[in-house]
């Protein structure tokens, strides 16, 4: 089924993400679509067309919950695409941090062809990454674009050979890692949240995240590894 998103995908993914989220020892991690087919190609409609109202109205709650917990999530989310990513599976990819793309993948907010809207995040997400213009190209004309043509877009971070793509994944992971991961997450929150503020109450924002980093065993670790320069071991505390 392209790992289309059902109430059930829903479900696990937010389990996933909350293992993930309390587990200490992982501080970043990939989403991809099993299979080289599809990353996602949006929601289940062939679970939805035999849904009653009441049952619709339900999903849609738990929908708006699983995306609104991959766009808020405070450990870095890569997104490895690997095929089709339509829809509402574009908008998981969208909510990660950045997006690895194989260079067959076929991305699109396609919605608008089917009477809908991108409700996961996509209107939101999209304009905000490549700005108003572009978000309004793409989801209006529900225009499917190439892996290379996302890049040139500004969506997609980088688009590798797609027997490359989970190599490259855990790379920008590895990236990431090597990093003081308090930092990591303050620095993630500090723009996410910041980015839309008043410039005064986006610094505000920043200090109190860089002050949740300065007190931590992390940057004392940081800071004793490059006076003694050396590699730093940090724990996440």
């Amino acid at each position: 089924n392209f790992n289309a998103i059902s109430t059930q995908l829903a479900r696990d993914l937010l389990a996933a993400l909350s293992y993930i989220e309390e587990d200490d020892d992982i501080w970043a991690a990939v989403i991809t679509g099993a299979g080289e087919k599809a990353f996602c190609s949006g929601a289940d409609l062939k679970e939805r067309k035999n849904m009653t109202k009441p049952q619709m109205i339900a999903q849609r709650k738990l929908f708006v919950k699983m995306f609104t917990a991959v766009s808020v999530f405070p450990k870095p989310l890569i997104a490895a695409v690997n095929g089709v990513a339509f829809g509402g599976g574009l908008e998981i990819a969208l909510g990660c941090d950045w997006i690895v793309a194989a260079e067959n993948a076929i991305l699109s907010l396609s919605e608008t062809s089917i009477g809908v809207i991108p409700a996961g995040g996509g209107t939101q997400n999209m304009s905000r990454v490549i700005g108003k213009q572009k978000a309004k190209q793409l989801i209006l004309t529900a225009r499917r674009l190439t892996a290379a043509e996302a890049k040139e877009w500004g969506f997609v971070a980088r688009v590798v050979p797609q027997a490359e793509l989970m190599n490259a994944a855990i790379e920008e992971v590895a990236s990431i890692t090597k990093n003081a991961p308090i930092a990591v997450y303050q620095a993630k929150k500090a723009i996410n949240f910041g980015v839309d503020l008043d410039l005064y109450t986006g610094l505000v924002l920043e200090a109190e995240a860089y002050n949740a980093a300065l007190y931590s065993e992390d940057r004392d670790e940081g800071l004793a590894a490059f006076n003694e320069k050396r590699k730093p071991v940090y724990k996440g505390r």
